[in-house]
């Protein structure tokens, strides 16, 4: 089996996956699991994720996989708080232009806009795979560049991604690095608030960031099953 990597936003997340993983290096690196604290937000975590896969980050290169991790929004009905989250797609839910009149909510994202993609599928085998290890929702997170705080955004949002169960900050943007490397991705949320109006005192992001490290604690033997088979085919392959 290759290497992993991890890529979360703030050194909260990063260090709940390390002691998942099997280490706390201040590095990053926990064996075949490189992982890091990228910066919130799709633009600090695909130059991030960029510049780890291109050999600059924590460990060696290559990578096998990418995985955006950390604790998100969930978005009801779909996932409420105390719930994990594996993307069956990683979304660019507000990367496109306002256009009154035009598609849903007024609203035409960048794939419809002819500019590129939209959205990137997770790995067709392992997103399942994991998500059934973990009894978790498997469906497409959201990645938003301002997280939602209102009724009416979140309504907004699930009207024009239905069946979408979480919001973060970071996924389409690791996704995005990682496809132009040809690397495939998942993305894994521990859900520490509701979608929707901004309440702090109704956040758990401690119970988030626990449930995050029992979550890789869970589904690394998932990842290394997929992974091993992976490299055994191409080891055999003609």
């Amino acid at each position: 089996m290759g290497r992993v990597l991890v890529v979360t936003a703030v050194a909260a997340e990063r260090d709940a996956v390390l002691r998942a993983v099997g280490g706390a290096d201040p590095g990053g690196s926990a064996g075949r699991y490189a992982v890091l604290a990228a910066g919130a937000g799709p633009a600090a975590a695909a130059a991030a994720t960029a510049f780890a896969l291109a050999g600059s980050g924590p460990g060696p290169a290559p990578y096998d996989l990418v995985i955006s991790a950390g604790i998100g929004g969930g978005i009801a009905p779909h996932a409420a708080i105390g719930d994990t989250v594996v993307a069956s797609a990683l979304v660019a839910a507000d990367l496109g232009a306002q256009t009154p009149g035009e598609g849903p909510e007024g609203f035409t994202d960048l794939g419809a806009l002819g500019f590129g993609t939209a959205a990137y599928p997770a790995d067709p085998v392992l997103a399942p795979a994991v998500a059934a290890a973990l009894g978790a929702v498997h469906a497409p997170v959201l990645t938003v560049s301002t997280a939602t705080g209102t009724a009416a955004r979140a309504a907004e949002l699930a009207r024009r991604h239905p069946g979408a169960a979480a919001e973060a900050m970071e996924g389409f943007g690791v996704a995005e690095a990682a496809a132009r490397a040809g690397v495939p991705v998942l993305e894994i949320r521990t859900v520490s608030n509701a979608v929707g109006p901004r309440d702090r005192a109704a956040w758990r992001i401690g119970e988030a960031l626990t449930a995050l490290t029992e979550a890789f604690a869970r589904m690394v033997p998932a990842l290394e099953d997929g992974l091993g088979a992976r490299t055994a085919e191409r080891s055999t392959a003609p």
